[in-house]
């Protein structure tokens, strides 16, 4: 059972499903140095975007994002239902992209006000996941940090959700989420750790198995 706040958001378009990941990757979409417009032919992998023309050379490096799995005083888990793509109507903890000169803490701290209205306490790092992130026809790197809080005020449970983002917010009880209802594979695995270092909640259905 949940108990939740629910604001309906507009949803954004999918990707074309014609769009192959490796094409999609970054470094694939650069045809010319962004320096001295020199023609390049784009790097494999994960090597840089290098001009042979002025030397300019471009890494590809990680997007960062942050999500927190947030416990009221019964244990319930509170989780967003996402208002547009990619994942449009699946679950996920609150957050967001870290900002440029921003503590991964205290995008935490943000996200979650700017997307459901809370302020938290108690803030502790979980574990980090890499994640991929299709965006406008390009699939970003990201490593994604997850951390664990709890409400700042116990008292107030609730509070006014981004339409943008969010189409709902409500309270789990941990037995009642499955992984696979989570929407990126970062999110599962972060999901199963939470459950390894809270074995009274670990409680595995069909297709859900918590790894030991």
């Amino acid at each position: 059972p949940s108990d939740g706040w629910a604001y309906a958001g507009p949803r954004s378009g999918c990707l074309a499903a014609t769009d192959s990941a490796q094409d999609m990757h970054p470094h694939r979409h650069f045809r010319h140095c962004p320096r001295c417009g020199r023609s390049i032919v784009p790097p494999d992998g994960d090597r840089p975007l290098t001009c042979t023309g002025c030397g300019f050379r471009l890494y590809f490096n990680p997007a960062v994002a942050v999500a927190v799995f947030i416990q009221d005083p019964a244990g319930r888990v509170l989780l967003i239902r996402r208002a547009k793509d990619p994942g449009a109507g699946q679950l996920a903890p609150p957050g967001g992209f870290i900002d440029r000169g921003e503590r991964a803490e205290d995008a935490v701290h943000r996200e979650v006000y700017e997307e459901v209205g809370l302020r938290l306490t108690d803030l502790r790092f979980l574990g980090s996941q890499p994640n991929e992130y299709p965006f406008a026809g390009v699939l970003y790197p990201v490593l994604d940090l997850f951390f664990t809080a709890r409400l700042a005020d116990p008292s107030v449970a609730s509070g006014t959700v981004d339409p943008g983002e969010v189409d709902a917010a409500a309270w789990h009880a941990p037995g009642d989420v499955r992984a696979g209802d989570l929407a990126f594979p970062s999110m599962r695995a972060a999901w199963q750790e939470w459950l390894r270092e809270n074995p009274a909640f670990a409680v595995a259905g069909p297709g859900d198995r918590v790894p030991p």
